[in-house]
Parts: C-alpha cells; sequence; structure tokens
C-alpha cells in the first residue's frame, strides 16, 4: 500500500544496505488526529487481539495467577535445559538431602524395572512417580498410567508433594494412549484424560503442592484433547482461562486457532460458525486485524467475514463486535444491521457515530461520541498500533474517541471543549492538543483552563533528567503557555508557567532585557538591554519562545520536523479555526523562528549604538552568527561595510566576534557628531590655520592695547 511516507520508508530501507558507514533512519511519530481529519473520523482502529480474548473466559477461582514457573505445554520440553533445571529444582521442594540424592540417582537411569528397584526405599508417592515418569519417557504410556494411577490413590496426607505432578502426567499419558493403536477407545481415553487435567486444578486449588504451576499448564492440555476431540467450544473456553491466568501460552493457542479458521473449507467453517464461542473468537481476530501485514489483509479474510456475518445474525451479545469488523470492512450495510441490535456499548456507539458521519449528521455523530466516551472504561486499553502513514498510536477508545469527538468540536467554534478533550487523551494526542492551544486558542482562554485545570506538577529531579524521563503533559502545557506569554510580551506573568527553576531564571532575565531595552532613556543602556535579550532568544530560545509544534517543534526538541499540513476551510474546518491560527502563527513563520527575534534584537542594538563603535560592529558580527536566514546574514554584513568601523577581525566577520564594548560606545556620540563637520571643513583647513593664527594675533593686540590703557594716569 502506497502511502505519505512510503518514501521515507523506501529510504531507510536504501539506508540499511552495506554501503561503508551504517547510518540510521528517523526516529517514529505518533498519530496526529488532526493531521488528516477526514480520515480519523472514517477509520475504526483495529483493536486488541489480547484485550478481545479477554472476554472469552476467566480465570479459575482459587488458582494463582502464573509466573515464570509455567511452562509451555510441549512435549518436547522436558529436554530444555532451563526447564530440566527449574523441575529438578522443584523435585527437592519438601525431600531430605539423603531422598534428593536418590531422585537425582535414579533421573540419570533409563531402565524402568532398575528405577523400580533402587526406589524401593523412597516413600511411595516418590516410588511410583519416579517409575512412572521413567516409564512415560520410555513411551511405555500404559504403565506410566498405572504408575501415576496408583499414586494417586494413596491417602491425600500421602501423597502432598506429587499429587499434581502425577496428575497432570497421566493426563499426558492417557491423551498420548488415544492415538495409540490398540490402547483402548480413543474417545474413551481422551475423556479420561480431561478428568485427569481438572484434577490437576482441583488439587493446585485445595492448596497440593504445584511449584511448577501444572494447574494453569493443565488448562492448555485439556484444552488441546478437546480441540483434538472436535470441541472448539471448550478448547476456545479452556485456552481463554489459561491466557486470563496469565499464561502467553493460552493467548498463543487462541491466536492459532483462529488462524486455523481460515484454511477450513466453506461448509465444515459454517458449522464451526455457528458455534457461539468461535464466533466471538473469529470477530476478536478480524477485529484486531492480527493477521494483517504491512495494511495488507490476508488472503481469505473476506471469506471469514461473509461467512461470520451469515451465521450470527442472532448473536446479540457480540453485535457491536460484529458491527465493528462489518464497518472496517466497507460493508456498512451489515455494520448499521448489527449495531442496530447491539447493546449500549462503548464500542457500539463509537461505530454508531461513524455510521452517523457518512450520513452527514454531525449532530448525531457528537451526541453518539459523547455517549461512547462515557461507555468506554477509562483504562481500557487495545495497545498499539501503526497507521496506514506509519505513524505509532496507543488506542485508549475513550480517549480515541475524544479526539475524533473534539475534530467535531472544532468545526462547531467550540474551541475550549475541543481542546480539553484532546488534553485528556495526555501523551496519546498531546501533539494535537498543543497544535490547539499554541495556534487555535487564544492567550486568554488558555491562561484561564490552565490556571483552573493544570496545577504544576512536582519538578522532575536532575537524576530524572539525566535518564530522559520525560515531562508530565501538564509540565508540557504549563512551558507552552510560558513560551507563549513570552512570546506575546507579558513578561511578568511568564516565568511562574515554566517547570523548573533554571527556565524560570532565564524568562525573568529575557523579560527584563525587554523591557529594560523600552525603558532606559541613554541609548548605550538601550543597546545593551536589546543585545542582551538577543543573545537570551538566540541561546535558549527553543525553551523560552519556540512552538510547541509547527514551525519549530520544542516537542521534539527542534531536532525533527513534522510534514506540514495545510490548513484550508473545508467540511471540517471551519473559517473561524483558519482565521484563529493565522493570527497565532509564528513570525516569521519558519523554523527555529526565533533565531529571527534574536537577529531583529541584535539589529535593534545596533540601531541605539554610534556607527564608528567597536560595539556596533561587534553586535552585528554576533547577529550574523545567529544563523537566521542567508539573506538577513547578508543584510547585516553588508550594514557593516556600509556604516561600521574598521575592525581587525572583520575577516572573519559572524565566526569570531568580541564582546560588544557598551562601556566605550558612550564618547563616540560627541566624535560622531562632530566627524561631518571636521569632513565639511577639510579642504579648507590651510585657510582656516592662516584665519586662526589671525584671530590669535589680534586677540593678543587686543589684550596688549586694553592693558596700556588701564596704565596711564587719569
Amino acid at each position: 500500500m502506497l502511502t505519505r511516507k512510503w518514501p521515507r520508508r523506501l529510504l531507510c530501507l536504501s539506508l540499511s544496505l552495506p554501503l561503508g558507514q551504517a547510518l540510521a533512519c528517523g526516529p517514529e511519530f505518533p498519530m496526529r488526529l488532526l493531521d488528516n481529519r477526514a480520515q480519523s473520523l472514517a477509520e475504526l482502529p483495529e483493536g486488541s487481539f489480547r484485550f478481545e480474548v479477554s472476554r472469552l473466559g476467566q480465570a479459575i477461582a482459587g488458582l494463582k495467577p502464573a509466573t515464570e514457573a509455567t511452562r509451555n505445554p510441549d512435549y518436547s520440553y522436558d529436554d530444555v535445559s532451563s526447564y530440566v533445571e527449574q523441575r529438578n529444582q522443584a523435585e527437592r521442594i519438601g525431600l531430605t538431602p539423603p531422598q534428593q540424592a536418590v531422585v537425582e540417582r535414579l533421573r540419570a537411569l533409563n531402565d524402568v524395572e532398575q528405577i523400580a528397584t533402587e526406589a524401593a526405599n523412597l516413600p511411595p508417592e516418590l516410588r511410583l512417580y519416579a517409575i512412572g515418569a521413567a516409564a512415560f519417557s520410555a513411551g511405555e504410556h500404559q504403565r506410566a498410567a498405572e504408575a501415576f494411577q496408583q499414586l494417586l490413590a494413596l491417602p491425600a496426607d500421602q501423597r502432598p508433594l506429587r499429587s499434581t505432578w502425577a496428575a497432570y502426567s497421566l493426563g499426558r499419558a492417557l491423551f498420548a494412549m488415544s492415538t495409540e493403536a490398540g490402547s483402548g477407545e480413543p474417545a474413551a481415553l481422551q475423556d479420561q484424560a480431561r478428568a485427569a487435567f481438572r484434577q490437576v486444578r482441583e488439587m493446585s486449588v485445595s492448596g497440593f503442592s504445584d511449584p511448577l504451576e501444572l494447574g494453569i499448564a493443565s488448562l492448555g492440555e485439556e484444552a488441546r484433547v478437546a480441540y483434538t476431540s472436535g470441541d472448539w467450544d471448550s478448547a476456545i473456553g479452556l485456552y481463554a482461562s489459561q491466557s486470563a491466568q496469565g499464561s502467553p501460552v493460552g493467548y498463543s493457542s487462541l491466536l492459532q486457532l483462529a488462524g486455523d479458521l481460515y484454511v477450513q473449507p466453506d461448509e465444515p467453517l459454517a458449522v464451526l460458525l455457528k458455534s457461539r464461542s468461535v464466533q466471538r473468537l473469529a470477530a476478536a481476530y478480524l477485529l484486531s486485524r492480527i493477521g494483517w501485514w504491512d495494511g495488507e489483509e490476508p488472503s481469505g479474510e473476506k471469506r471469514l467475514v461473509k461467512l461470520l456475518q451469515a451465521n450470527a445474525r442472532d448473536n446479540l451479545e457480540d453485535a457491536d463486535r460484529l458491527a465493528a469488523v462489518s464497518y472496517q470492512h466497507g460493508d456498512y450495510a451489515s455494520a448499521k444491521a448489527f449495531v442496530d441490535k447491539a447493546a449500549d456499548t462503548g464500542l457500539a456507539w463509537w461505530v454508531r457515530a461513524k455510521l452517523a458521519l457518512r450520513d452527514g449528521d454531525k449532530v448525531a455523530a457528537a451526541a453518539a461520541y459523547a455517549k461512547a466516551a462515557q461507555a468506554f472504561p477509562k483504562d481500557e486499553s487495545w495497545g498499539n498500533r501503526r497507521t496506514p502513514d506509519w505513524d505509532y498510536e496507543t488506542v485508549q477508545p475513550k480517549c480515541r474517541v475524544d479526539g475524533e469527538s473534539a475534530i467535531l468540536a472544532l468545526q462547531r467554534g467550540d474551541y475550549l471543549q475541543a481542546f480539553d478533550q484532546l488534553y485528556r487523551g495526555q501523551s496519546n494526542y498531546w501533539y494535537d492538543a498543543a497544535a490547539v492551544a499554541e495556534r487555535v486558542l487564544t492567550v486568554e482562554e488558555l491562561k484561564q483552563y490552565v490556571d483552573t485545570q493544570v496545577p504544576a506538577p512536582p519538578a522532575l529531579s536532575q537524576q530524572d533528567r539525566d535518564n530522559y524521563v520525560p515531562l508530565p503533559v501538564a509540565a508540557s502545557l504549563r512551558n507552552l503557555l510560558g513560551r507563549r506569554l513570552l512570546r506575546e510580551g507579558r513578561y511578568d506573568e511568564a516565568p511562574a508557567y515554566f517547570d523548573n527553576a533554571d527556565l524560570q531564571d532565564k524568562a525573568r532575565a529575557y523579560g527584563q532585557a525587554r523591557q529594560d531595552a523600552e525603558s532606559k532613556w541613554w541609548p548605550t543602556r538601550q543597546a545593551e538591554a536589546y543585545y542582551r535579550a538577543s543573545r537570551i532568544a538566540r541561546q535558549w530560545g527553543m525553551e523560552l519562545l519556540g512552538y510547541e509544534m509547527a514551525p519549530d517543534y520544542a516537542s521534539l526538541g527542534g531536532s525533527y520536523a513534522l510534514e506540514p499540513v495545510e490548513l484550508k476551510v473545508g467540511p471540517l474546518v471551519a473559517e473561524g479555526e483558519v482565521q484563529r491560527q493565522q493570527a497565532s502563527a509564528a513570525q516569521p513563520d519558519v523554523r527555529y523562528h526565533y533565531r529571527f527575534v534574536a537577529t531583529a534584537l541584535a539589529s535593534q542594538a545596533a540601531d541605539h549604538l554610534p556607527h564608528t563603535s567597536q560595539a556596533f560592529a561587534a553586535v552585528l558580527c554576533k547577529a550574523v552568527g545567529y544563523n537566521s536566514s542567508l539573506e538577513e546574514q547578508s543584510a547585516l554584513y553588508q550594514r557593516y561595510v556600509k556604516e561600521g568601523p574598521y575592525v581587525e577581525w572583520a575577516a572573519n566577520f559572524g565566526y569570531q566576534c568580541p564582546e560588544p564594548e557598551f562601556h566605550n560606545a558612550n564618547k563616540r556620540y560627541v566624535t560622531q557628531a562632530l566627524d561631518p563637520i571636521r569632513s565639511a571643513l577639510r579642504p579648507y583647513k590651510h585657510w582656516l590655520l592662516v584665519g586662526g593664527l589671525v584671530l590669535v594675533a589680534a586677540a593678543v593686540l587686543g589684550l596688549v592695547n586694553r592693558r596700556r590703557r588701564k596704565a596711564r594716569p587719569a
């Protein structure tokens, strides 16, 4: 399937070829509901097979959940070294050291008769189990079954250690006998095997020793027997219970059973699909799309869907699942037929909302979304999925429903409601919530929401930061508001919203510099403040001024940018939202826009400095190094060439720049004012010199005459 991200995936594949140094592809990004609103509303995400099978069976009352002790019930597992070591340790439980030595020695023997002789002095349960285990290993299933039956016939107080082991092994021996010619009636032996496995669970619940958790393993073994005999209902229920106990074997076995449905011919498959358990298993498999690969539907799935629909018309209990499967496969008529008779579950309301949207009824869709959000449990999770664009999504139905509802709220102009619904999804749809927070809401709307509903979470410790612990979403939202307030010149309010003291101090410093630049009366002081603000904006611009999403992507540390989506007025985008987004766009609306802010501040600093000063040249030099754009760098350099003084470091302008000497710039105001006059009079300097001498001589003569007059007698 071709998608917009397909070229990126081909690039990743090409980079994996052995062409010298190995290169890695970039990171993967979460899904954005607002990226393609029509698709977000039209699609019904695949469910979770693991979640769906949890509805097929229940855990056994009194049976403890599975731990690492639970093993795969595979007949070849006895030779796996990890299992052998685990079993050997379990065998030592409750035995004296001499008994442990005998049991370990017996394990090394193969002859059943020799084992029976050497085990004669062991307690009856240990002796009988050793004989039965040796016989089973040798393929003597009849003798093994007899030994296990004798063990289980002992009084309960004489078999506290090996009862569950014996019953479990008896079931395996009887099942093996059912496949052997001349061993007896297969159906009867299978029934006996199933009874033995049930006995394992009963004894485990009753408190008999079960260090290998054979009570849980017996569920899978009994299910295997049931499946072999054609009892799919029992097999599904048993595997589901095993999965509910926490055993991965139950889950994988159900997955295999569901896969077996694809290869069944039409007639046997139709018969199987008359079973309610098989219907539920098939619906779980289809809803989760677990057999799909890279967006491609597996062969035979459409046939399975049609047969399931035909045989499950009266299945009211799973009508919501059947409606969802029908919707996913584009059969909207069947989806409506199933959902009309479904209970008011979250999934049913979700499908109703999507069908209403297909009919163009946004009012009914919004109402259905609201009911779906109420019906879905907050903690229900369907796990992770890949979108057609290869983004990832953690599907929590309640959050996803709220997110889709937010799309309709945006279209209606209910911007705060839309943001609230997206924000409740926390990290799932943070990118969407952030886009609405900084581009759609006004700063006053956002500030009021944060002040009333988003208290500051505890700050991360330095250890957390060193370990790359992500910020809580609440802290990210407050940071977003702090940056927006700084961008809009609300310097006194902004610092309190940043998540740590260091950023708060930097925000205060930036705000103070901006305020000083406007309030100081002496030009040099204004220039120094503008310059200080420019340095902070350039060095800490992402953290203090950057947009969480486009164009800066502070959410990604500025290291990556997502594919831009042009916002146009349409069926799901109202003109009011477009106007709000345009009004709140970055100035300029380019990546790393804060570099342009820093450059503009440095240019303002230069405006307040004497052009002949070192500070003027140094400020422009620093601004060139901000790397806002080649055009701005060129303009700054041309300004220096045209207006600035000669400096020794001009050859590396923008790369090696000294700090501006603002303290030496003041005297330049006088010299800069006199320079034009001196330049104008330079051609007449000789005449000016003669004139100056004449004036001096005249002044001297006048002074002499004045003194002579005073010296005459009256």
